[in-house]
């Protein structure tokens, strides 16, 4: 826990999260796109990822489109995109519009596995609680799926915020970036001086521009 940068925590979730100024969704197909890389969101977190207000208007158009779908997870609205459909029902349970295409529909293998394998992906680290709680999953099942892509290696299990008390998970990769971030800050820290600036720190701690008495 002491080895990661509560900063580059922070900075990575928000890159991963797509919350960053550069990041920020300028189109309705790029709300559609945000929707595929994030899963599902509540329209007040599509608001903090879009460039203008104005572009939240889009959702009745893609909804209109079938590109969308609005769904009830953990007792809260939110939008999908069409093509998660079979994996949401799958995983949580949830009804689906009978107008669906067919191909969407297809049965979906380990579902709460792939759900929680996006959640790892663009998140850092977080807990078993957390997780079992976005999607409202049984504590059982969310265990059993993370237990999996902790032997599969692309989810590491151990304890990485400095303020955490309770197991945690980590994607490799969002780790990797993590980690990397913590270095270069204390690479930074480190760096040698300027001569200039080395110069200006001698003079004064000698004395040397000292008004003689």
């Amino acid at each position: 826990r002491e080895l990661l940068d509560p900063d580059a925590i922070h900075e990575t979730e928000m890159q991963l999260q797509m919350l960053t100024e550069a990041q920020s969704v300028r189109s309705a197909d790029g709300v559609h796109d945000l929707l595929l890389r994030l899963g599902d969101l509540s329209r007040e977190e599509i608001a903090l990822r879009v460039a203008s207000p104005e572009l939240l208007g889009s959702l009745d158009a893609l909804l209109k489109a079938q590109r969308i779908l609005p769904i009830r997870i953990a007792n809260e609205a939110r939008t999908i995109a069409v093509e998660d459909a079979a994996r949401y029902r799958d995983a949580l349970d949830i009804e689906l519009p009978t107008d669906l295409p067919r191909l969407l529909l297809a049965p979906v293998a380990d579902p709460v596995v792939e759900l929680l394998r996006r959640y790892a992906r663009t998140h850092g680290p977080f807990t078993l609680n957390e997780a079992a709680a976005r999607f409202g999953l049984e504590r059982r099942s969310a265990d059993a799926a993370l237990r999996t892509l902790v032997l599969s290696g692309r989810v590491l299990e151990g304890g990485f915020r400095r303020s955490g008390t309770h197991r945690e998970y980590c994607d490799a990769e969002s780790l990797r970036l993590i980690r990397n971030k913590s270095l270069a800050r204390l690479r930074k820290e480190i760096e040698p001086a300027e001569p200039r600036l080395l110069a200006r720190l001698a003079t004064h701690w000698q004395g040397v521009l000292a008004q003689q008495r």
